[in-house]
């Protein structure tokens, strides 16, 4: 596993940037931020500690698929921390096998500074070598969209 380290202002509360970037208000917020990686990104789902929660999109077929997760810490506006357990493959959740277990031990962290109105967004996860490119492409281009919609 690699681990990846994003960091991004932005120019509102951490209040706002965690509500905004959960879709806690409105889940079109998440969407918004979330459609640089699939454009029908969405959850299913509870973002409490201990929850199960399903990362999903539709592929270019239109075929179901994404992450299963847990949310193994949540402290609103300072910390969220998701652990991957497995992969979504339609309507089945994978969370055994080869595929999963190169995952295993994933978390993606989300943390949230504030500093006289300015939040720092910090994002801190474990991606495998063949994702390594993908991420360090896309997250940039999510949290600029995140910046975006927080400061409107």
């Amino acid at each position: 596993m690699k681990k990846l380290h994003y960091k991004k202002e932005i120019n509102a509360t951490a209040q706002k940037v965690y509500e905004t970037m959960l879709g806690l208000k409105e889940k079109s917020t998440y969407e918004h931020w979330t459609s640089a990686f699939n454009p029908t990104s969405t959850y299913e789902g509870s973002w409490d500690k201990g929850s199960k929660i399903l990362f999903v999109g539709v592929d270019e077929n239109g075929k179901k698929g994404g992450m299963v997760s847990e949310i193994v810490e949540h402290q609103a506006a300072q910390f969220i921390s998701i652990r991957h357990y497995g992969f979504l493959d339609g309507d089945n959740e994978i969370t055994t096998g080869e595929l999963v277990e190169k995952w295993t031990g994933g978390n993606e962290n989300y943390s949230y500074h504030e500093n006289n109105g300015i939040t720092t967004v910090t994002v801190d996860m474990d991606t495998i070598d063949e994702y390594l490119e993908y991420f360090n492409n896309t997250y940039p281009t999510a949290l600029d969209r995140l910046k975006e919609i927080s400061e409107r």
